[in-house]
């Protein structure tokens, strides 16, 4: 059996080794913990120069693109003043929607705004020249047509005083033609000399008819009422045109109500036939 001065020195040195083992424990957590503290802290002074080195970044494109937004907003309200007032009233809906938009938005939409708005400024006339042309060029053949009707009715008429207004008829025709050829060509088209399909068969069922009628003046007469209507139609058809603007729509507006009068004038002309 032991005695009590060995348990007792037995007890001191196992003290002595829990606490050793626990100062080397404590330094080596002193030392561990300083060491995460240490690269915590670089950690987190390298997250900070980051963020601060993103954030002046940001700010400097956020300044750009203020300017950007600017210019370009300068530049819309530029062009608006040289447009139309129902164009105008469209853009400031535009610019309204915009002011709910990101700043990026804002930027790429203000340039197509800008783009729009000079298109829509930009004169069409190549394109509107080229519409008014066709549709002077169309009448012109019905025009024609009238001239060649007429012609036809002076050779047919026996009746000296028809034949007379026939003449008459033909040169206002001609007249006719030449205004709108000149107009023709004002917008790039070329003199037109030809007539219709229609007016060409016309005239051939009309010669038929002659052979049978023996150049009957009701018949004549008939035939160009007939001949009229449709010129008249012609004109109304080419002033719906919108191409059409200025004096060559007053002319052909002239030489629409010079048709109608005609029209009435042969109906009168057909009633005082025997």
């Amino acid at each position: 059996m032991k005695s009590p001065e060995l348990a007792s020195d037995a007890a001191d040195k196992a003290k002595d080794l829990y606490n050793e083992a626990a100062d080397k424990a404590k330094d080596v957590y002193s030392d561990t913990a300083a060491k995460a503290k240490d690269a915590y802290g670089n950690a987190a002074d390298k997250a900070k120069d980051l963020y601060d080195t993103a954030a002046d970044k940001a700010k400097d494109l956020t300044g750009k693109a203020k300017d950007l937004y600017a210019e370009a907003a300068d530049k819309s309200k530029e062009l608006l003043g040289q447009v139309p007032d129902t164009i105008k009233e469209a853009s400031d809906k535009t610019v309204d929607a915009y002011k709910k938009l990101s700043t990026t938005q804002k930027i790429v939409g203000g340039a197509l705004i800008a783009a729009g708005l000079v298109l829509l400024i930009a004169p069409k006339k190549k394109g509107k020249a080229k519409r008014a042309a066709a549709a002077l060029d169309q009448l012109v053949l019905f025009v024609n047509d009238r001239i060649e009707g007429y012609k036809r009715a002076v050779a047919e008429s026996r009746n000296p005083q028809l034949k007379s207004y026939y003449q008459q008829l033909v040169g206002q025709s001609q007249q006719f033609a030449s205004t709108l050829n000149g107009y023709l060509a004002q917008k790039g088209g070329k003199t037109e000399q030809g007539t219709t399909l229609k007016g060409k068969l016309y005239r051939k069922l009309m010669d038929a008819q002659a052979v049978v009628t023996g150049h009957n003046e009701k018949a004549i007469l008939a035939a160009n009422i007939y001949g009229e209507r449709w010129a008249i139609k012609a004109y109304k058809k080419t002033l719906r045109r919108k191409a059409l603007v200025g004096p060559i729509r007053d002319a052909v507006a002239q030489q629409l109500a010079q048709s109608k009068k005609t029209y009435q004038r042969l109906k009168e002309l057909t009633t005082e036939q025997k």
